[in-house]
């Protein structure tokens, strides 16, 4: 799987649940509530301060060396 700024945060954990701690790493601490599992990557990292690009580009790299 290869994510963007548009990809479903539930959708990434849905498949690769392991990837958790990118976003707790970011302050998203909930992410078991339906609002947080709809959110893009883009979406969450404007409301967490995050650069959206680096995220994705960390759980990228991340996935391709599983």
């Amino acid at each position: 799987m290869t994510i963007n700024k548009d990809t479903i945060i539930g959708s990434i954990l849905d498949v690769a649940p392991e990837t958790a701690p990118f976003f707790l790493e970011m302050g998203m601490h909930c992410l078991g509530c339906p609002s947080a599992r709809g959110e893009t990557i883009e979406q969450a990292c404007m409301v967490h301060g995050v650069n959206a690009d680096e995220l994705v580009g960390k759980i990228n790299a991340f996935l391709e060396s599983k």
